[in-house]
């Protein structure tokens, strides 16, 4: 590393965000970029470790201290090029990734860790506005035919690294606009959707075709578009929402998480026929469910006029610091306020909720909840338990359920034949992404279950090798490790 004192001469700094008042007046992006020189003073802080441990905490391998000390130098276009290297989007990493990097880092010992995500960021920024970003189409084609169902993260990369293979790659999405959850799924608050649209025109002039309103197993039969190409790959993602059965769940008022945030970013984006609106405006609130869905249900009903933001979780209150049984280099799971949090939700933690409350026309207008506490026995597995005598009612127009996915869709592996696991997602070998059927492979979210962003583009580029390798026998596409230092 160039500067070996760096991180005991500049402390962490991070992006500052809008004010609230300011922010939660629109859906754009909040938060205001450090200069470059105050830039370069943070990649500076990578340490010369030694073992950077930062490399196994990225599911996708990323070069992290080489980028970080090419930024320290002033050296940006190389720092692009080592991080397009091992990641095909660092600009949505940079703004979604939990960055389970900086959990790793080793600097995280005993100070704040190197502020990697944001430095992903930027980078990519500053990329795209120099002009760095180009399309480099393949110079040959192989004469063979991928489909990929699903143009969410893992579809994105798998389609990227296929197409400079040289392969004919058509992406499939049964949405109106690709990108998966990142469209339909991240509020245009954490991420505007111009960032997607100027990746797909960089993709689409590479020579990818992207084919929308397209929902495979209803509108076209799965064997007819595996025996179209000459190979299928699978990257739907883990989209059976997690239910709360308890009494009132179906009165009018409770609602999926993934109804409403997609409904609202298509509010956003323009579109007029919603259907049924689902609106939290003059609504007390309640999102069930603590994870990043979530806060998004909050950031999203602040905007729109809620009356309040209540914030349910069942597990108890995490500690700010590393759990002592999560040690480094480990993902700890420790309290994580967002942005959103901090927009004016209440959080309650150890809580459970019992039954909703209508009125006579059946809409929502309170919950019941209990406190609850987790028995823990050495060798068993916690058991959730009321507290008696606390009971409470909460007033209650409008309640989010953010409880996470339970698994695939299952009509395209009926269609096909393939094998799926207990929690409906598809098997397939770990070693090479294929499943029971010939030619047909699977990643991302439908092979491994609900994930991260990062484990969602690692996937999709490891399955482009294996298919680049079962369709023409070996493959100079990169594994993770390995890195792709030409290409941008």
């Amino acid at each position: 590393m160039g500067k070996t004192t760096g991180f005991m001469e500049y402390e962490r700094q991070d992006e500052v965000y809008a004010p609230v008042k300011e922010r939660i007046k629109h859906y754009k992006e909040f938060t205001k970029p450090l200069k470059e020189k105050e830039l370069q003073n943070q990649g500076a802080r990578c340490m010369d470790c030694g073992i950077p441990f930062c490399h196994s905490g990225c599911p996708l391998g990323n070069l992290i201290p080489d980028f970080n000390d090419a930024v320290y130098r002033g050296k940006w276009e190389k720092a692009s090029e080592i991080l397009h290297a091992t990641n095909n989007f660092p600009e949505f990493t940079g703004r979604l990734c939990p960055a389970p990097c900086e959990e790793a880092c080793v600097l995280g010992i005993n100070e704040d860790p190197v502020s990697i995500e944001n430095i992903e960021k930027n980078i990519t920024e500053v990329a795209f506005k120099k002009g760095w970003i180009k399309p480099r189409p393949p110079q040959t084609r192989t004469g063979k035919k991928v489909a990929i169902v699903g143009s969410g993260p893992a579809g994105l990369a798998a389609a990227q690294q296929l197409n400079r293979a040289g392969h004919s790659v058509t992406v499939f999405e049964r949405d109106e606009k690709i990108g998966g959850l990142l469209r339909y799924g991240i509020p245009d608050f954490k991420m505007e959707k111009h960032i997607i649209d100027r990746r797909l025109k960089i993709m689409e002039e590479e020579g990818i075709c992207f084919k929308t309103n397209q929902h495979i197993g209803i509108d076209v039969d799965a064997t007819v578009l595996k025996s179209d190409h000459d190979a299928l790959l699978l990257c739907g993602g883990a989209t059976v929402k997690r239910n709360l059965p308890i009494p009132g769940s179906d009165l009018k008022g409770v609602v999926q998480a993934m109804d409403f945030l997609p409904q609202n970013n298509r509010r956003v984006d323009g579109v007029k026929d919603l259907g049924k609106e689902i609106l939290a405006t003059d609504k007390d609130v309640v999102v069930i469910g603590g994870g990043d869905t979530g806060s998004d249900c909050i950031g999203t009903s602040i905007r729109q006029g809620a009356k309040s933001v209540t914030n349910f979780e069942i597990m108890p209150k995490a500690t700010t610091g590393r759990p002592e049984h999560q040690p480094w280099p480990f993902w700890p799971m420790r309290l994580r306020t967002s942005s959103s949090h901090k927009e004016g939700a209440e959080r309650v933690f150890s809580i459970s909720t019992k039954k909703f409350i209508g009125d006579k026309n059946g809409n929502l207008k309170g919950l019941v909840t209990a406190e609850v506490e987790w028995i823990t026995k050495p060798g068993e597995r916690p058991v959730l338990k009321e507290v008696p005598g606390t009971e409470k009612e909460w007033k209650c127009e409008l309640a989010l359920l953010a409880l996470g996915f339970t698994g695939s869709e299952t009509t395209i592996a009926e269609q096909l034949g393939l094998d799926i696991d207990q929690r409906t997602n598809i098997k397939a070998s770990v070693k090479d992404y294929r499943t029971n059927v010939d030619s047909v492979f699977v990643a991302g979210d439908q092979r491994r279950g609900q994930s991260l962003i990062v484990w969602a583009i690692s996937e999709g580029r490891q399955a482009a090798h294996h298919i680049d390798t079962f369709l023409m026998g070996t493959s100079n596409l990169p594994l993770k490790g390995e890195g792709d230092l030409p290409r941008v």
